[in-house]
């Protein structure tokens, strides 16, 4: 009668972590991969392209026109707001396409809808709290 094998918890555990490591090996030589791809390009595009300076073509150059006087402008600050306000809301719709997919899944839709909700909320008082404070009126 052949004896039966004994496999101990370090020797399984040590099984899973190398198929573990061995799939983000693949995503880290694909990395690896991908910026030596762009290192290659801008090296040989480093070594193909004449450089002959000019000092037209040092200027800073800007639609066409000449650069006159300083290069610091000054910038309205609400549109700086505007846009982080957009940033938010964009990310936090990606959010909800993830969380519509656990929602359909079968025991998980109290759970995933309590939890939306919560979510939700923290962007309601966001929202009321950029509204008090006023960055929300276009002036």
């Amino acid at each position: 009668m052949p004896e039966p094998t004994v496999v101990t918890a370090t020797a399984t555990g040590s099984v899973v972590a190398a198929d573990y490591f061995q799939s983000y090996s693949v995503v880290g030589l694909l990395a690896v991969v991908g910026v030596l791809f762009v290192a290659v390009a801008f090296g040989a595009g480093r070594l193909l392209r004449p450089v002959v300076p000019t000092p037209e073509k040092l200027l800073t150059y800007e639609c066409g026109v000449d650069p006159v006087g300083e290069g610091w402008a000054h910038t309205q600050l609400r549109y700086y707001v505007y846009a982080f306000l957009y940033v938010i809301f964009a990310v936090d719709s990606i959010f909800l396409f993830p969380w519509a997919t656990v929602f359909a899944a079968p025991g998980y839709g109290a759970a995933t809808l309590v939890e939306m909700f919560i979510f939700l909320g923290f962007l309601a008082v966001g929202l009321l709290y950029a509204y008090k404070k006023g960055v929300l009126t276009w002036t």
